[in-house]
């Protein structure tokens, strides 16, 4: 077992969602969802460094997002708020998920530094109260927290953990930034996609309620979607986009597609993850 300590560079997985139906819309506009996680070995990293003022300083900062705005240092901040520690963290991210990929990145920064210093701070919450945490956060956190690979529903925060077979994904990176807001908002979502029993899925059933709007408004998402579904006709897009994926059983059948990527795509091959690398920690 790893021994996880302030040396120890931290991983943050994207995930990506293997269907994702919108079955509803809750009274305070929240959309009802289905979904299936999967983590992938793709992942930003990140680093701390003990600090005894109390201050939680982002080393790191994204350009255009304010530190006090990032998921990073207000997931810290709360943590330091539930657990009353009075210790600090300088927080060093190397960000090599795209931001806007529909892959989870920033969500799973926040679990990571959750996870993390609850370790290193010695805190004591449980992987229940830090759930609970990262939902103020944002819906996608607690998956990260929770650690498997699962079934989702309601907002995103009830699980039906499942066993995926290993897969190899060709991810596709379109040039575009898609905002998850205005996905969820567009008056042409279908929001009434019947439910499905978490025991009545498997790998290959189910689509994405978000992609035709996504295509829609970023011409760039359905371009890649459309090239890729040449060569992979079950390939799909990711959350609420941009990135795009395939699925493929054998790694050397997913490097022969990526081979034939058009010059200027971006892409890469990633491998699926039995389970987050913390979900032992």
């Amino acid at each position: 077992m790893t021994p996880w300590t302030w040396d120890s560079s931290w991983p943050a997985p994207a995930k990506l969602n293997l269907f994702l139906h919108v079955t509803g819309r809750r009274a305070d506009g929240y959309h009802l969802l289905q979904t299936v996680f999967r983590f992938i070995d793709r992942c930003d990293g990140l680093r701390f460094s003990p600090r005894n003022d109390g201050q939680i300083v982002l080393a790191t900062p994204i350009p255009g997002v304010p530190p006090e705005s990032d998921l990073t240092v207000r997931a810290a901040r709360l943590l330091q708020q539930a657990s009353g520690c009075q210790r600090g963290a300088t927080i060093h991210l190397d960000k090599q998920l795209p931001m806007g990929g529909g892959l989870g990145g920033g969500s799973s920064d926040a679990a990571t530094v959750l996870l993390a210093l609850n370790h290193l701070w010695q805190t004591g919450l449980t992987r229940v109260e830090l759930k609970r945490l990262g939902l103020s956060l944002g819906a996608d956190v607690p998956v990260f927290v929770h650690g498997q690979n699962t079934f989702a529903e309601g907002i995103g925060e009830a699980f039906t953990d499942i066993e995926l077979p290993p897969a190899t994904y060709l991810v596709l990176q379109p040039a575009a930034t898609v905002p998850t807001a205005a996905i969820f908002g567009a008056p042409e979502l279908v929001r009434d996609t019947p439910s499905i029993c978490p025991a009545d899925w498997r790998p290959g059933i189910g689509h994405n309620d978000l992609e035709a709007v996504a295509c829609q408004r970023f011409p760039a998402v359905a371009a890649q979607l459309d090239w890729l579904r040449r060569h992979a006709p079950d390939a799909m897009m990711t959350g609420s986009g941009a990135c795009v994926f395939a699925t493929f059983a054998q790694r050397s059948a997913a490097a022969a597609v990526f081979a034939q990527l058009p010059p200027g795509s971006a892409g890469w091959l990633a491998d699926g993850l039995a389970a987050h690398p913390l979900a032992t920690l």
